[in-house]
């Protein structure tokens, strides 16, 4: 906890809406619209967040009210819970749940922070999936979140898991919060104001994908020669930059704001390392969507090449680094050798009725993991923590993989020849062209080549 005082002393007691008592115990921290303190409850150890009194009218109040009545038990979100006000202190906030400590914010990878080390392409890959995926929840139930940037959500360099803070600037669609967002993460006619456009969920999917770029590429995409010939980066000038000309980096068309070689040189090698499926996104949405805001890339699209990339990400066999990959596409070189990667036997995975059936690849890399998403049509949402299937290594002959049921139930094996033989859980079927596993309620899974 922060030693620096605040608006709260440690010690002072307050009561909430419904009647709890809590403690203030320290200063966590604070921002733009108050501060954050860590405060003991009846249920244990939670965080209050506490405006600034200027802050603290009655629209914000409304605003807490129907976000706290919505009692939203999403674990990706820090909701809050209950509101606490004194009038003796003339200001008010609300209770929310701790952020634990393996979660870190995101401009830890901009900093180079020691903390966030751990991060690999994978697990940075799965923090963009899981941050797509906990919008497109918030966007389901018809709120708009208003300010995603930077500051708001956070990570766990390791799993990818998220957390998604600040959530009192999320509103329902079409109601007014002035709250329009972080400059260099607003919808561009936000920046214009102009007349008519207030934050919403088509604004929202501007500020994620600005999000996704940061996250992938450690970089703005609209940041290229045109913010180098800036000498001072006040408000007009970024309003120019984000909102009245912007020109993404690598717009096929217009090539002036093209990354400058020895200035901005991480995202010109991010950029040739990204696989072109996620490429194709990033133009789409920062062309088309700036002329057009009904065609910005909306979660279900982001969510679906994000999972096939991820289910491609192959080792290099020369430097061992992880390399994401097209499905389907030819082998890459190397982002860190510069070795071409060497593309393993892939899984065609099939789920679903009817003529249109699902399809996803997984490569068979060892550790490789099926999981119940796999096998759906349309996945609510990505869990990554019970694998019911696992590539794993032969004991004895070395190079050889199998897939391992991590599942409760046996799968059916057919092999080239037509053979056919039961893989029990926690048994393994050898993995060679042309192999075939039934997983059970129509699901298969075919062995393919490269």
């Amino acid at each position: 906890m922060n030693d620096a005082y605040g608006m709260l002393s440690a010690g002072t007691t307050l009561r909430t809406e419904r009647g709890e008592e809590i403690t203030v115990r320290g200063l966590l921290g604070s921002g733009g619209q108050g501060e954050v303190y860590e405060v003991t409850t009846a249920a244990g150890p939670q965080a209050l967040k506490w405006y600034f009194p200027q802050l603290a009218d009655a629209q914000r109040w409304r605003i807490l009210e129907t976000l706290v009545d919505r009692s939203w038990g999403d674990d990706r979100f820090l909701w809050p819970r209950t509101i606490v006000s004194d009038p003796a202190l003339n200001s008010f906030g609300y209770v929310m749940g701790l952020r634990p400590a393996r979660f870190h914010d995101l401009p830890a990878l901009l900093r180079r922070d020691p903390a966030v080390a751990g991060a690999t392409p994978r697990s940075l890959i799965t923090t963009a999936l899981n941050t797509v995926e906990a919008y497109r929840t918030l966007h389901a139930q018809g709120i708009a979140y208003r300010d995603i940037s930077w500051g708001n959500v956070f990570f766990d360099p390791l799993t990818g898991d998220v957390l998604v803070c600040d959530n009192d600037n999320a509103v329902v669609e079409g109601e007014f919060a002035g709250i329009a967002g972080t400059m260099n993460f607003m919808a561009p006619e936000l920046v214009r104001a102009e007349p008519g456009a207030q934050p919403s969920i088509q604004t929202d999917l501007h500020s994620l994908a600005v999000l996704l770029f940061f996250l992938l590429m450690n970089h703005h995409p609209f940041d290229g020669a045109e913010e180098l010939r800036i000498h001072c980066m006040d408000e007009q000038a970024q309003r120019k930059l984000y909102g009245f000309d912007p020109v993404f980096i690598y717009d096929p068309a217009r090539t002036r704001n093209r990354p400058v070689p020895g200035e901005q040189d991480t995202v010109i090698a991010t950029w040739g390392a990204l696989p072109r499926t996620l490429r194709d996104l990033f133009v789409r949405t920062f062309t088309e969507g700036l002329a057009s805001p009904a065609r910005r890339i909306v979660e279900s699209e982001w969510r679906d090449a994000l999972s096939a990339v991820r289910d491609a990400i192959v080792p290099c066999g020369t430097c061992g680094k992880q390399n994401l990959t097209d499905p389907g596409d030819t082998a890459p070189t190397c982002w860190y050798c510069s070795r071409t990667v060497d593309l393993p036997l892939r899984l065609e995975l099939s789920c679903g009725t009817g003529r249109r059936r699902t399809r996803r690849d997984l490569r068979l890399v060892q550790h490789a993991q099926v999981h119940g998403h796999h096998l759906e049509e349309d996945p609510e949402r990505h869990d990554f923590s019970d694998p019911i299937g696992e590539v794993t290594a032969h004991p004895t002959v070395a190079g050889r993989l199998g897939l391992t049921n991590r599942s409760t139930t046996a799968w059916r094996m057919r092999r080239p020849d037509g053979t056919e033989l039961e893989v029990p859980p926690g048994r393994t079927a050898a993995l060679r062209p042309g192999v075939l596993l039934e997983l059970g309620d129509g699901a298969e899974a075919v062995v393919r080549e490269r």
